[in-house]
């Protein structure tokens, strides 16, 4: 099968499509005919040797899929074969199979080309498990999303409009109008405005219930500042960098927390039940029209390269879609 193959660490130079191995579904698991995927800040990372994957012969990038199931291992009699399924993986999605466990897919939402289903798994689970299960978001809520023009920054802004809660984000330039047109009560052009400011005035200096933020460094000791009593920050990336230094004094009148995650290095067990609550949970939302995928630009598989370019310059507007072979 082709895939894509991380020969060195470095630039987008050192990706590079080769043939190798397809992978056998093990006891419990599906094979599966990937159709589409997508790009994320890990695949970037992991390129450049910041963000190892599992171990394997040949180092495949990429965390979501979506395709047809091809085989079946013994034991995995929830999937036949031709199902159209989608997950959230730890590497490898990058190719024309992938291998995962039948209880962590997901089906396809009713009516959603298999095109769209590949850029849905990650963001939208990690937006979901760090407002929701991490942050304890509700209707009701507030929350404040940085980077919200992002894949994570768009899920974000749809998940909490679809269960009543208000999100606020920060964004630059022109692309707060799409975040606005997504949702958000209110979207800071971070680079001519203080967001703290505008934070503390949306809310009557109460402060938002959750922080989600990908940024980290200096956006620490503000995030806190953010917080309403109770409040929790989630960090999810560390774009800006990972050392920082604050208040720790101010956490304390807050009762505050700070919340890091990944889904990556989770165990099988704990993927399963996300997965799976998350098919009953948020799934239904994209059946009825009240989230979608928001999908900037498509690759193909060969061009891969120019999708890590792109997404290190920062124009994107949502994800960055991967087309791995005819659907």
């Amino acid at each position: 099968m082709r895939a894509v193959v991380i020969e060195s660490y470095g630039g987008p130079e050192v990706l590079a499509i080769r043939e190798v191995p397809a992978p056998n579904p093990g006891p419990g698991e599906v094979l599966v005919d990937v159709v589409a995927s997508a790009l994320n800040r890990a695949d970037l990372l992991q390129r450049m040797g910041l963000y190892p994957g599992p171990e394997m012969e040949y180092e495949v990038p990429g965390l979501e899929f979506a395709g047809r199931v091809a085989a079946v291992g013994d034991g995995a009699d929830r999937w036949s074969v031709g199902d159209e399924v989608m997950a959230i993986t730890s590497g490898a999605a990058h190719a024309e199979q992938a291998v995962v466990h039948a209880e962590q897919a997901m089906a396809v939402p009713a009516g959603m080309p298999l095109a769209t289903a590949g850029a849905l798994p990650e963001v939208f689970i990690t937006a979901w498990d760090a407002l929701v299960l991490q942050g304890g978001l509700g209707p009701g809520g507030t929350a404040l999303v940085h980077a919200g023009a992002s894949g994570v920054g768009t899920a974000a802004i749809q998940l909490c409009r679809s269960m009543g809660a208000e999100v606020l984000v920060t964004a630059s330039g022109a692309k707060c109008a799409a975040c606005t047109d997504l949702g958000a009560a209110v979207a800071v052009d971070y680079t001519t405005d203080d967001w703290l400011t505008a934070v503390r005035g949306h809310t009557a200096g109460q402060g938002v219930d959750v922080v989600l933020d990908v940024v980290g460094g200096d956006y620490l000791d503000r995030n806190i500042d953010a917080l309403a009593v109770g409040g929790t920050i989630v960090q999810v990336g560390v774009m800006g960098g990972g050392r920082a230094t604050f208040g720790l004094g101010k956490l304390l009148p807050k009762r505050a927390k700070i919340v890091g995650t990944v889904l990556r290095g989770r165990s099988l067990e704990e993927k399963v039940a996300l997965s799976r609550a998350f098919a009953e949970q948020v799934l239904p939302r994209f059946e009825d029209g009240s989230l979608r995928v928001v999908v900037d630009r498509r690759f193909g598989l060969d061009d891969i390269a120019a999708a890590h370019g792109y997404m290190e310059g920062n124009a994107n507007v949502g994800k960055i879609a991967l087309d791995v072979q005819a659907g």
